[in-house]
């Protein structure tokens, strides 16, 4: 076989397909106090969460850029959309979702990957996750797999205990960010002693241009308990700059264990800015895999 047939395809960047724009509602360009406001009361938060949001903000505001890694300079903030609602509500089967979002998800393979090989599936489009769904057995055993905010709304005890706490809102300037502006992304509780035989999925994706995409995750794996997390993100490539800034928090009990698994393959217009950590207790493991195959930057901060 020659070299250029082994070479055909090298580079390519097959994700970087695009949908026209959808949504039904979305922030005006860059950050201030009045966004974060409407995004908290687009998804009908209590009131510490407001106060935590905006204590973040003020945090961002007042810390500088970071002055090592990669260069951030041509990182505009003012540019940005900080909060695109794709959809009215979050489906619970596929015939739920909106045609438009849902055909992207099938050419990415999640809906067949469900079918096949999943616990569960959560699917994020633009600020918002747009699908999420755990096999009824689990459910029955008492494992939560649900967005972020319906964890929020459904069990906010266990929710306020661990927000926050693995990465706090003064960790980084990203890490305040993100706590100012997060929407989508999953909670997950595993019981103690139950084992989820198969991985849960989340797929982030993010569609139109000059948006930031802030998803926050926390995961609590209770004692003896075992799971699997997968993670995957692509995006269109656009002549401006796109932006992501996730926080992952996980808290691993004692004698139980974790694995996550983070596949990022972004644009090479993605800025990839992150912050993912897992505090582990007494006998517990965690196992972290964490492929980086595309953005323009990516930078995380420690992990465990």
């Amino acid at each position: 076989m020659s070299d250029e047939k082994l070479l055909e395809g090298i580079g390519e960047y097959k994700y970087g397909f695009r949908s026209d724009p959808t949504y039904v509602f979305q922030t005006r360009k860059g950050l201030d106090r009045e966004i974060v406001e409407q995004i908290s009361h687009m998804k009908g938060e209590p009131e510490w969460m407001l106060e935590f949001r905006l204590k973040a903000l003020e945090h961002f505001m007042q810390r500088p850029m970071p002055n090592w890694g990669a260069d951030l300079s041509s990182l505009n903030f003012d540019d940005l959309y900080f909060y695109t609602k794709p959809t009215d509500s979050e489906g619970r089967s596929w015939e739920d979702v909106p045609d438009s979002i849902k055909e992207t998800f099938e050419k990415l393979g999640i809906p067949e990957a469900e079918r096949k090989f999943l616990a569960g599936v959560g699917a994020q489009y633009e600020s918002e996750m747009v699908y999420h769904n755990i096999q009824e057995h689990l459910k029955e055993q008492g494992v939560i797999f649900v967005s972020i905010e319906q964890g929020l709304r459904d069990y906010p005890d266990l929710f306020r205990e661990y927000f926050g706490t693995v990465v706090p809102i003064e960790d980084n300037k990203f890490a305040a960010l993100n706590s100012a502006v997060w929407s989508g992304g999953s909670f997950v509780y595993v019981p103690p002693g139950v084992t989820v035989d198969l991985p849960l999925q989340a797929y982030f994706r993010l569609n139109m241009a000059d948006l930031g995409q802030f998803e926050r995750t926390l995961i609590i794996i209770d004692e003896g308990a075992q799971a699997h997390y997968v993670e995957g993100c692509t995006a269109p490539i656009y002549s401006t700059d796109s932006f992501h800034s996730g926080v992952i928090e996980i808290v691993v009990k004692k004698g139980a264990r974790m694995r996550y698994s983070t596949i990022q393959n972004w644009s090479n217009n993605m800025y990839n800015l992150v912050t993912q950590r897992a505090i582990v207790h007494e006998g517990a493991t965690m196992e972290w895999v964490d492929a980086n195959l595309g953005s323009k930057v990516t930078m995380k901060y420690p992990s465990c």
